[in-house]
């Protein structure tokens, strides 16, 4: 994966540091490691951000960018893939992953009508949170993993793609 063509798509450290859901993290933002784009850290961050995308859990930014500080990853990868979860995808995303959590779990799944309120969230949640907390943490880890092999994957092919041009212009 090009470096300049992340940098030009991911948005740049100030954008991020001026983020009110990371201002918790405060001084760690200051890291310059998180901010550094190379295979490792790249492929980190797809993991850590395509994971915490699926946890069912309000601030999932700020978890990411916890994840980020503590394992030395790209920042702005991280929370780029965070949104994939945003409002119009989050209902789909946790029904898949509560229905998933259901049936490995060998659950009925018990919920006839659903209600977009608190009250109701709580009223259910002995219901609905295993369930959906274990299809959660499956769903992000099996996206996470993708993520990461793919960005690893996609970053290899790139460089050997430059090697042999560099090759073929040498011969040239």
């Amino acid at each position: 994966m090009p470096k300049e063509l992340l940098r030009r798509y991911l948005p740049d450290a100030d954008r991020i540091r001026a983020n009110p859901a990371l201002k918790p993290l405060g001084l760690l933002l200051q890291n310059s490691e998180i901010w550094r784009l190379n295979r490792r850290t790249a492929a980190g961050a797809a993991f850590i951000g395509l994971f915490c995308a699926f946890l069912p859990i309000p601030f999932q930014m700020l978890v990411a960018g916890a994840l980020v500080v503590a394992f030395r990853c790209n920042l702005p990868i991280a929370v780029v893939l965070v949104w994939i979860s945003n409002p119009l995808t989050i209902a789909p995303m946790f029904y898949f992953t509560y229905r998933l959590g259901a049936w490995l779990l060998d659950m009925r799944i018990e919920v006839e009508a659903v209600e977009i309120s608190f009250s109701w969230i709580f009223a259910n949640l002995t219901r609905i949170g295993y369930p959906l907390i274990f299809g959660s943490l499956l769903c992000g880890w099996v996206a996470g993993v993708t993520g990461f092999v793919l960005a690893r994957l996609l970053w290899r092919l790139h460089i050997i793609q430059r090697w042999r041009q560099r090759r073929r212009l040498r011969g040239a």
